[in-house]
């Protein structure tokens, strides 16, 4: 057990010791908004010091309590000795866990795109697979699930699709999954039964708030509405619900279709432009590129970062971190959180 993480929890401590020594200078709070910042900082940061500081006193304790056992030669604490272990040890890797979530927008939100590569119908059927694995896993973490953006396949599949994934931590999780993702099986769709490989891209973005390092100016932006396509009923042919909205000064274009409202798809639609406008100002800034963007700015079609092999044998590979799971099956159900966790690890690390 690695009990020394106790003792040092990386840069924690001196980070708060640097904002209580900022609290206690005379003219802190002369500027309001700085120090009422400051606060928050420090009050965030004592609070993920806490649950290292209680399991410490739990090690102590149990330390003390295995002393009286050997004395008093009691096998009973003993027995609660070992099962205080247990515990201890599956709160430190709990905690070493949390302790990865150090990047800027790690606590936000996430906004999740999938598109399929070339291929067709297959291809946009392994997009659909994708988006079911990652609502499922979603859903068990106990997330809201919001598809801010969806266009079907002609035949079967889809040809791509964004969602906004809402709780703790949702991008601090999801950033280990943008990359290429590459499928291996005997194709439905194909009447000999042969083989293929298909590819589908995901992206991840943490979302931000209008209030926060993105400034948006109303004349910059044009927007337009239209007739939503796909399914949604009479509601959706009859009425120009879904919006388009075309950031000028930087071409970028977001859209949104899903919801049946104007006013609902407009706000989406913005979610996902700030989001888009964070990554270009991010990218922008050199030292931070490999925060946000991590490896995708390396892959292409055929680098993928993970594959999914359903035939001849069934196996998932992260090739990244190298880790493999034999059971596709629970993988496709949403169980990715040995990969998550590896590749955290390994960024952690690096």
């Amino acid at each position: 057990m690695k009990w020394g993480l106790f003792f040092d929890v990386p840069g924690l401590k001196e980070a708060i010791a640097e904002k209580e020594e900022a609290l206690a200078r005379p003219d802190f709070w002369n500027d309001q908004e700085r120090a009422k910042q400051t606060s928050r900082e420090l009050n965030q940061l004592k609070s993920k010091l806490e649950p290292w500081e209680r399991a410490h006193q739990r090690y102590d304790d149990l330390v003390v309590l295995q002393e009286l056992a050997e004395e008093e030669n009691d096998d009973d604490t003993r027995a609660e000795v070992a099962r205080g272990i247990i515990e201890l040890e599956r709160d430190v890797e709990r905690l070493e866990l949390e302790s990865l979530f150090t990047g800027e927008y790690d606590d936000h939100n996430a906004i999740l795109s999938i598109h399929p590569g070339a291929g067709g119908t297959e291809s946009q059927d392994w997009a659909q697979m994708l988006l079911r694995m990652y609502t499922r896993w979603a859903e068990s973490h106990g997330y809201t699930v919001e598809i801010l953006d969806q266009l079907d396949g002609e035949e079967a599949g889809i040809k791509s699709v964004t969602l906004s994934i809402s709780g703790g931590r949702a991008y601090g999780y999801l950033k280990a999954e943008k990359g290429v993702h590459r499928l291996v099986r005997i194709s439905p769709f194909d009447a000999s039964g042969r083989r293929h490989t298909s590819f589908a891209s995901v992206d991840v973005l943490p979302e931000v708030e209008d209030d926060l390092t993105v400034d948006l100016n109303p004349n910059d932006l044009r927007i337009d509405t239209y007739r939503a396509s796909g399914a949604g009923g009479q509601h959706v042919n009859k009425t120009s619900s879904a919006v388009r909205i075309t950031h000028i000064p930087t071409g970028i274009v977001v859209q949104c279709q899903s919801e049946r409202s104007q006013h609902s798809n407009r706000d989406a639609a913005m979610k996902i432009l700030r989001a888009r406008l964070l990554e270009r100002k991010i990218m922008e800034q050199q030292e931070k590129i490999q925060e946000l963007r991590g490896e995708q700015r390396e892959i292409a079609w055929g680098s993928q970062i993970r594959s999914y092999v359903f035939c001849p044998y069934t196996l998932v590979k992260d090739h990244r971190t190298d880790v493999e799971v034999g059971n596709v099956q629970s993988v496709m159900d949403g169980e990715i959180d040995v990969f998550i966790e590896a590749y955290l690890r390994m960024k952690k690390g690096a």
